[in-house]
């Protein structure tokens, strides 16, 4: 974690963890979960497996031994993309945050209303907000050489359902006012996402499974994700997080952490 960081710009002796951070990082966590199961992830991830892997769907569903620890280098390798690519985004709305202290109850509101505007989108009830697809179309090669290269791809692409629930967190990482605590929960975000891609590797046909009763409610899994984002904006807007804020900082004291 502390390389992944450091690449990202974060100082070895940066605190990273106050009342904003512990309130903030389930919420990041939830929300990596739900951009997963989104309708833009889920039914890819097949294919995603199979590109990093050189395996195909059939392979995929068989494999064993060797094959299954090709399968779980492979999507460990494509997280890793990714996850450069958020945590120094994290790092970088961190930082901005942390220029514009001195107007953080602006930002609050700001950034309040950005995340509801985020969820309702997220719902499907602000149509063609944001709905277009910003990805390159370029791919890289197939296998474990390609794979680092695909999860860079991957996160640096707008998906209509992924980029709400990111442009909500990096909200929140800008509501942190540093560097590294935005980096860290843009990296707690990579956790939710990418552990059922591991999950997924290691245990693909009993993965599919699972996969299909989300397919079958993504209804529910929209709604869900959605009203998550629409309530921390609230929560921002009314100032009712820095209350929840303070109290958590009166329960836990001063829980520094040093990266």
């Amino acid at each position: 974690m502390s390389a992944v960081l450091l690449a990202a710009g974060v100082t070895p002796n940066e605190t990273v963890a106050s009342g904003a951070i512990l309130l903030a990082l389930p919420i990041a966590l939830a929300a990596g979960l739900v951009s997963f199961f989104s309708p833009c992830v889920l039914p890819l991830v097949p294919g995603y497996l199979s590109y990093v892997t050189g395996f195909s769907a059939a392979d995929l569903a068989e494999a064993k031994g060797g094959n299954r620890g090709r399968m779980l280098l492979g999507s460990l390798l494509f997280i890793l993309g990714f996850t450069v690519v958020f945590v120094s985004g994290g790092a970088l709305f961190g930082y901005f945050g942390w220029t514009l202290q001195q107007h953080q109850q602006t930002i609050n509101v700001v950034m309040g209303l950005l995340t509801i505007a985020m969820g309702l989108a997220f719902m499907g009830l602000l149509p063609g907000f944001s709905m277009r697809e910003l990805r390159t179309h370029r791919r890289p090669a197939v296998g474990l050489a390609g794979a680092p290269l695909l999860g860079l791809v991957f996160g640096i692409g707008w998906t209509p359902c992924m980029g709400p629930t990111m442009a909500a967190i990096q909200g929140l990482a800008f509501n942190q006012a540093s560097p590294g605590r935005g980096a860290l929960l843009m990296l707690v975000y990579c956790l939710g996402l990418g552990v059922p891609f591991v999950l997924a590797a290691v245990a693909f046909r009993r993965a599919l499974g699972a996969f299909g009763w989300v397919k079958r409610h993504y209804q529910l899994v929209m709604r869900i994700g959605g009203g998550m984002l629409v309530l921390v904006g609230l929560l921002l807007v009314t100032g009712v997080w820095d209350t929840l804020v303070t109290e958590l900082q009166y329960y836990f004291g001063d829980t520094s952490i040093g990266i």
